[in-house]
């Protein structure tokens, strides 16, 4: 063995370990800012400023899951009731109380497919004191040689923030949250994106019905001038100023319903098609429906007429909160876990309080009644199926006699 050999044998620099790939597809945009892929205005403007549906879903599924209480947890799956980090959720910055700024975050996620949040610590300590929402449209992620980010960009009014990334970790001030994107290694996907194509439909629908409404009177077809003597054919005059009276009796939805009153061999008649041969009423509900579908939304929770999917609203609510509130807070949860909570220490780990959600309780009543009735199973078995700690005695299966 030579000596070189034996040093390294005891002395050998720390590995660092970092995936194949993310060399590969960082090659071409490291340290340049990458765009986000979906204009946040745009999606903002039509799918929640305009689009009552989308708004609906995307706010209900939020503040859904802001209202549910967080769970800290440290040592041995020990409970804590206070802890700065509890302090901090329920009072994350100056201007926003705890569901505040989670419904910020929910919403921003559903909108964008991204959230960011800034950590913001004071000068003299390591614990963060504040937490902020950054919007998405203005954040940029900058990709690093190792295939995880070198860091973020900020920019709002031309003043431009830059936070640096661990090229190794990732670690940064900044925490990214972002959904699955099938085409983009940097960016998340939104429901609202995937779902564009149903909220332009019902947004055209809408806008179909104002129009028919601002000009409720006017029918559309056609004015056949067809006189029994004299020419076959209007002048320019004539005809303006037949557009003007048209449009001063017939126009606005005062006007709704005046007959007109045809003379000198005019004749209307009928060329469009009727809201109930175009199905108008059937295709915007259809657009509602994938709308609600694409956030994960029970149709029947938002009014859809016709849209009884479930025999009952608690059996609707139950769906909402196991099908897309629990996923959404266990990912942010998981998150909060591996971000912030370090930032405060460790062994500590948060969770939320499946009791608090009042849409559960069917289902724990139903769980409940089942082990009740469960007799191979030990006190502390069923008390683990439903949460809760074990307790002296438990260990042993009861006698039917015990049991009663």
């Amino acid at each position: 063995m030579g000596f070189q050999s034996f040093v390294n044998k005891f002395v050998r620099p720390k590995e660092t370990k970092t995936s194949g790939a993310g060399p590969v597809f960082a090659y071409s945009h490291v340290g340049r800012p990458k765009w986000t892929p979906r204009r946040y205005d745009c999606l903002a403007e039509e799918g929640y400023k305009k689009n009552v549906v989308a708004y609906r879903c995307s706010t209900l599924v939020a503040t859904a899951a802001a209202s549910v209480p967080w769970v800290l947890y440290g040592g041995q799956d020990n409970e804590i009731d206070t802890h700065p980090l509890l302090d901090l959720l329920d009072h994350p910055n100056p201007t926003q109380d705890g569901n505040a700024f989670l419904e910020s975050l929910f919403i921003d996620l559903q909108i964008s497919g991204n959230a960011y949040i800034e950590a913001v610590s004071p000068r003299d300590g390591h614990d963060p004191s504040e937490l902020y929402i950054l919007r998405p449209d203005r954040m940029k992620v900058i990709p690093g040689a190792s295939g995880l980010p070198q860091g973020y960009e900020y920019n709002v009014g031309g003043k431009l923030t830059r936070w640096n990334a661990d090229p190794i970790t990732g670690c940064s001030q900044i925490l990214h949250l972002k959904s699955f994107h099938p085409l983009n290694d940097w960016y998340g996907m939104a429901p609202l994106e995937a779902a564009l194509l149903s909220v332009d439909q019902h947004n055209a629908a809408g806008a179909w019905n104002q129009a028919l409404l601002n000009q409720g009177a006017r029918p559309s077809g056609a004015l056949v001038f067809s006189p029994k003597d004299g020419p076959a054919s209007l002048t320019d005059e004539q005809i303006s100023r037949l557009r003007e009276e048209m449009d001063e009796h017939t126009v606005g939805k005062n006007q709704a319903g005046r007959p007109l009153i045809l003379e000198g061999g005019l004749d209307w008649r009928e060329m469009s098609l009727s809201p109930k041969d175009m199905d108008w009423l059937a295709g915007r509900d259809a657009a509602a429906r994938d709308i609600a579908l694409a956030f994960g939304v029970p149709a029947q929770l938002i009014g859809i007429e016709g849209a009884q999917t479930y025999a009952n609203m608690q059996e609707a609510r139950l769906a909402l909160y196991e099908e897309t509130v629990l996923p959404l807070l266990t990912k942010i949860t998981m998150a909060f876990d591996h971000w912030l909570a370090p930032m405060f220490g460790e062994n500590l780990y948060l969770d939320f309080n499946r009791d608090e959600i009042s849409a559960l309780t069917m289902r724990r009543d139903m769980l409940w009644e089942k082990l009740q009735k469960v007799d191979f199973l030990t006190v502390n078995e069923k008390r683990l199926a439903l949460g809760y700690e074990p307790i002296d005695g438990g260990d042993h299966l009861l006698s039917p006699e015990e049991s009663n």
